[in-house]
């Protein structure tokens, strides 16, 4: 692909719990041929999982500081774009949220500081699982927030539903986003020149946000609130969205419940904890499992009822991480029964 010089374009993949993201971003690394893609990931967690499960793990790699994206956006994500930035000859940035990133702030700070100089933000892709996707979803603020502001929605896992749940769907969707751009995918396969370098992101819909955002900051200003920045090379003026402040996490009650241990599970006790003692209230679980019976390493995924496990190879020392994200999780039984789960 030749991707014309307007500013590095920047893509944003977004979507809800277990819908696909790495597994999308994934097929754009070992596809994108000549073109050097640089990554960041996101996660809700104090584990960073999706980045030890990427195909490409090398100096294009950024990790954003724990936690949710779109709320801690002031520091983290201008500095990591910087960091890219500075690299030699990246030709496109992905970026991928955590499955309860509202997707506005993100995009205000590609549109709204400095960055709209150096960046061009090409689309927001939202990944929608249409195996369990449904209505219900958007009693989270950040569901609805997701398919509302997607330039291209991917229906994913498309060969696990019959094809009256994807029309159900696609109608829906088109409730929510009028014309909206519906792709389908299995396992994230999907062409990357219609999702790459595609131009779709409008400045006229987010208008509104950064006019009053810029009235906040002159009123600031008016008082004399200075920000002081940590070192640079070249100074930066970080992103305050005075009046857009995503509340979505307090609105929703997510959290997510991490988990690390030196020593291994034994198989027969976790599997009694995922079908006996797992809390309801869990939409995602992922990590990287050490068991006894086992000299593999094992990537479990877990999203609504379906959980698959994978054997690889260690490549490090083995270790147990896991985490777990849902609302209102009971941490410290969690932990509890993790623990017990030990061989």
């Amino acid at each position: 692909m030749d991707i014309p010089k307007r500013g590095m374009p920047v893509t944003i993949i977004t979507g809800f719990l277990g819908s696909g993201k790495t597994t999308l971003l994934n097929h754009i690394l070992c596809n994108s041929q000549d073109l050097k893609v640089a990554v960041l990931v996101n996660e809700f967690g104090d584990i960073n999982i999706d980045s030890q499960l990427l195909v490409s793990i090398d100096e294009d790699m950024v990790e954003l500081s724990n936690g949710c994206i779109c709320c801690t956006i002031n520091d983290g994500l201008v500095d990591a774009v910087y960091r890219v930035l500075e690299q030699d000859r990246v030709d496109y940035l992905v970026i991928e949220t955590t499955g309860i990133a509202d997707p506005l702030p993100i995009a205000l700070t590609f549109l709204g500081t400095e960055l709209r100089d150096l960046t061009h933000l090409d689309s927001i892709i939202t990944v929608v699982d249409a195996e369990t996707f449904t209505e219900e979803h958007f009693e989270s603020e950040a569901a609805f927030k997701q398919v509302a502001y997607a330039d291209i929605t991917i229906l994913n896992k498309v060969d696990l539903v019959p094809r009256s749940k994807v029309e159900e769907l696609e109608q829906y969707i088109k409730t929510v986003k009028r014309g909206a751009r519906i792709l389908h995918s299995e396992y994230g396969q999907v062409p990357l020149p219609l999702i790459l370098d595609v131009d779709l992101t409008k400045l006229d819909i987010y208008q509104e946000f950064l006019v009053e955002d810029n009235q906040e900051d002159d009123h600031h200003h008016e008082h004399d609130h200075e920000h002081h920045h940590h070192e640079h090379d070249h100074e930066h003026h970080h992103y305050h969205s005075h009046h857009y402040h995503s509340h979505h996490l307090e609105n929703d009650g997510f959290v997510s419940v991490s988990y690390e241990s030196d020593r291994p599970f034994s198989v027969k006790k976790f599997e009694i904890f995922l079908q006996e003692q797992l809390p309801q209230e869990v939409f995602r679980a992922k990590g990287i499992l050490w068991f006894s019976e086992s000299e593999l390493r094992h990537i479990f995924q877990l999203s609504g009822p379906r959980f698959d496990i994978d054997d690889t190879e260690w490549q490090t020392p083995p270790k147990n991480q896991i985490i777990f994200i849902g609302r209102h999780l009971p941490t410290q039984q969690i932990r509890q029964q993790l623990t017990e789960c030990l061989d």
